[in-house]
């Protein structure tokens, strides 16, 4: 038996898991990982700190299975698009890791809009400029970080900086570079005019070859075998968006089926044999599956929110709870299971993060009343969060059918009150997969696929994809939450103009 390891850097944990030729996880570490926020708006990591971290998780998977590392076929990734890791000539990291929650660039974004640039990138990109993205990022650093640039040698993303750090090897990756405006999708390759509409020009040079998720970019490295407990010699895959990863690792091989991932960001998406190019949707990148299109719609919008609730204002329960060997994800599903939908107006807008309203948005509750407990705030941040799927999700479904059922992944997958809410706002099924590890399973297919153990992803998905649960929606409440969710609309709109005050006080 062969095995394939997948590494998952997300938005609050690194993972590595094995996984066997049918699907089984063998084993899986993880950790969080230590975010830095120097200042608002500033989301940044240690990127040496972060390579420790990685080497530690896969050592510990390692470990865990028992499995010979001669055993590994191959290795591949899964991480957070967006954001910038920044090397160099030294191997070392030039700047500290900036993630895709950072909003620091947000003006940039605002005049690129009001001076027509983003007209001119989006006939070569396809997409809308995103504060979070490299461009946005490269042009902040090129104006206040004297010196990063002209230092650094490669420009990556998460993955292609773990990948470097294993094998000795700067390469980037299609999924996650073509959805960063540094592509052209019509000719799939980087774009002289397209920097220069950035005034990047100066950045072509540091942009490393592309391969696609299954390509093998190299082996691991004596050092690198050494902190890991990977056999020198292990053949090191591109690896891939972690949104395309939960993609494939829920079956999206095809262009029917949706899926949606409620993890530290709103994903939504589909595939498609070429992209939508009318402008109704905020971004259309290459997808794992040479020759497919990912249509997405996406923001910082989702559980993550749920997570600063837990560890800000239940910090204490959920520690109670612990001691009494408790879980505080079954006191919250409770909680939001006792307040019926009809009962409470409060609504959140799940913002903490970032927004796909505005780039300053702030989360909000918006109706509080001394009536209202924990209960009913829980109520309005599971809601709040479908909320902002939803907004995506109409934008998608302005360009297809409904599909017969949408996959659901992340977080929220694993509450069942979570999942009948999603399903009652969409009014469309939604099923769960298998997995509770989809980074990891869509990472190990493109391993899987670079060391021939697999044909193509459809047999992947065919092999290791199965799905646990379908809930339907409930006639019933259909009328309840377009009723909520149209006032969800009418508090963003209401809010609209603020943001920019509130940030100027600051």
């Amino acid at each position: 038996m062969k095995y394939l390891m997948g590494i998952d850097n997300g938005g609050t944990f690194v993972k590595a898991g094995l996984v066997d030729e049918n699907g089984k996880l063998a084993a899986v570490a993880r950790e969080p990982i230590q975010n830095q926020t120097p200042q608002p708006g500033f989301t940044e990591r240690d990127m040496d700190a972060l390579w420790e971290q990685n080497a530690k998780v896969i050592k510990s998977a390692m470990e865990k299975s028992g499995i010979r590392p001669e055993d590994v076929a191959g290795v591949s990734f899964s991480g957070h698009g967006k954001g910038l890791y920044l090397v160099g000539e030294d191997g070392a990291p030039s700047y500290p890791g900036i993630l895709s929650t950072d909003t620091r660039a947000w003006s940039y974004v605002k005049k690129w809009k009001e001076d027509g640039t983003a007209e001119k990138v989006y006939e070569k990109t396809f997409q809308d400029i995103l504060a979070c993205q490299p461009v946005s990022l490269l042009a902040w650093l090129r104006d206040h970080a004297e010196g990063v640039l002209e230092r650094t040698k490669y420009i990556f993303s998460i993955n292609d900086y773990i990948r470097f750090c294993l094998t000795d090897v700067a390469n980037g990756e299609y999924t996650n570079f073509s959805g960063a405006n540094l592509v052209n999708l019509t000719t799939a390759a980087y774009d002289r005019e397209l920097l220069a509409y950035f005034g990047l020009e100066m950045v072509y040079d540091k942009l490393p070859p592309l391969k696609f998720s299954a390509d093998i970019c190299g082996t691991v490295t004596e050092k690198a075998a050494q902190k890991t407990g990977l056999a020198a010699g292990t053949p090191v895959m591109a690896g891939m968006f972690d949104v395309d990863a939960c993609g494939i690792a829920s079956g999206i091989y095809d262009e029917d089926p949706m899926c949606m991932i409620a993890g530290t960001w709103s994903i939504n998406e589909y595939i498609t044999k070429a992209p939508i190019t009318n402008g109704t949707v905020a971004l259309n990148s290459m997808f794992c599956i040479p020759g497919y299109f990912l249509i997405e719609e996406s923001s910082p919008t989702s559980a993550g929110n749920m997570q600063w609730f837990i560890d800000e204002l239940l910090a204490e329960k959920k520690a109670e709870l612990k001691a009494e060997g408790k879980s505080i994800y079954d006191f919250t599903n409770e909680a939001v299971a006792s307040v019926e939908p009809g009962d409470s107006n409060v609504i959140f807008l799940p913002f903490l993060n970032g927004s796909n309203e505005d780039a300053l948005a702030r989360g909000s509750f918006i109706g509080l009343t001394d009536f209202h407990g924990r209960a009913h705030m829980l109520r309005a941040v599971y809601e709040g969060i479908v909320f902002s799927h939803l907004t995506h999700v109409k934008r998608l479904l302005a360009n297809r059918e409904a599909p017969e059922a949408i996959r659901l992944a992340g977080g929220a997958a694993n509450s069942e009150v979570w999942v009948q809410i999603f399903a009652d706002v969409l009014q469309i099924p939604i099923e769960t997969v298998a997995c509770d590890e989809q980074g990891i399973m869509g990472a190990a297919m493109a391993a899987g696929i670079g060391a021939g153990i697999f044909e193509s992803y459809a047999e992947a998905a065919a092999r290791l994809v199965h799905v646990s649960k379908k809930i339907f929606p409930r006639k019933e409440y259909a009328a309840v939450y377009e009723k909520k969710y149209q006032l969800y609309r009418k508090v963003i709109d209401a809010l609209s103009g603020v943001w920019e005050s509130l940030n100027d006080s600051e």
